[in-house]
């Protein structure tokens, strides 16, 4: 691992490497999140899954898929607003690579260690809300017009209960640098998780909001909006908003590992090993996270509009506001 941390530290030579590296692990990390989806809601329905494309698990189905999305007409309506209709899942696409700038897999193995880069996951998570925003306006179609409404009272609501929620592991570490967070962990003995888990659950609800998935898929409700804003995208373009929840579901798990459980570190492994094993262990770590995600979806209904927003205003982010107090209280008695 010496190797690639050298190959991360030199910015100019490194370059072209990243950003191949990131537009490899993009549509791996969809194709993965994405088949364990099919299969584990298959198995939570006690129905088969995919098992024809790629044998007996369906592993090739989402390459099937892919193959499909490209090969279908990209079809933009005569009146939306081309321009923007053509933008809005490119955008929403870059903010998603954009994430993966700041989370550590391990000791240097980062690809930009920025001094508020939490600060900087938060603004840039952000970005998804304008996407879908323009996504929504653009189509010229009242139900992705009511959806893009919709996520944006949902994604502005929840963005505050997410910021806040990060806020308790910024206290405890006094830092705002990902890699910090995790060497302040490193250095207690014990992950974040065991003092702020008010905090982490907040995050995993906020999350899963953001990602508008079951049970907050109000901005694409398909018994009600179709499918909202996605209604008059096809193709490839279709193919970018499915990634990028995919990957987000990966980047926001990353970040709440990093926060919350260690990130690449588990107590009583050697520090000298996690240039190693320190990926493994944090793609270990957000896997499980995706498991629970994808738990939630096939296990609660839909929630209605007041009471999705009800959540975030009457109980996360006041339940965030008083874990923020108390771990300021404890951080200056203690």
């Amino acid at each position: 691992m010496e190797f690639l941390i050298d190959l991360f530290d030199n910015f100019w030579v490194s370059l072209a490497g990243k950003l191949l590296l990131v537009a490899t692990m993009i549509p791996l990390i969809g194709m993965v999140i994405g088949f364990a989806e099919m299969k584990l809601s298959a198995k939570m329905q006690a129905r088969v899954g995919p098992y024809f494309a790629g044998g007996r698990w369906g592993w090739a189905q989402l390459i099937a898929d892919g193959v499909k999305f490209f090969q279908k007409e990209d079809i933009v309506p005569d009146a939306a607003d081309k321009p923007v209709f053509k933008s809005a899942p490119i955008l929403v696409l870059v903010g998603t690579v954009a994430l993966f700038v700041v989370i550590p897999f391990g000791p240097g193995l980062i690809f930009r260690d920025l001094s508020v880069g939490i600060f900087y996951a938060l603004a840039i998570s952000s970005l998804s809300t304008i996407g879908i925003l323009m996504a929504g306006w653009s189509s010229a179609n009242k139900y992705s017009l009511i959806g893009g409404l919709r996520a944006a009272g949902q994604l502005i609501a929840y963005e505050l209960p997410l910021v806040l929620a990060v806020v308790g592991s910024v206290i405890m570490a006094g830092t705002m640098s990902m890699s910090g967070i995790v060497e302040a962990q490193i250095n207690a003995g014990f992950p974040y998780v065991i003092v702020q888990f008010v905090g982490f659950a907040i995050f995993m609800v906020a999350a899963l909001a953001e990602l508008t998935r079951i049970p907050f898929d109000m901005p694409i409700a398909e018994s009600e909006l179709v499918m909202g804003y996605l209604t008059e995208y096809s193709g490839f373009r279709f193919l970018f908003f499915f990634l990028a929840e995919f990957a987000n579901m990966f980047s926001m798990s990353a970040i709440a590992a990093t926060l919350f459980l260690g990130g690449y570190w588990l107590p009583g492994i050697p520090e000298d090993l996690l240039s190693f094993v320190g990926p493994f262990i944090l793609i270990g770590k957000v896997f499980l996270l995706a498991f629970l995600m994808i738990w939630f979806r096939w296990t609660f209904p839909r929630f209605r509009e007041d009471q999705l927003q009800g959540i975030a205003w009457k109980w996360l982010i006041p339940l965030a506001l008083a874990n923020i107090a108390v771990t300021a209280i404890l951080k200056v008695v203690l």
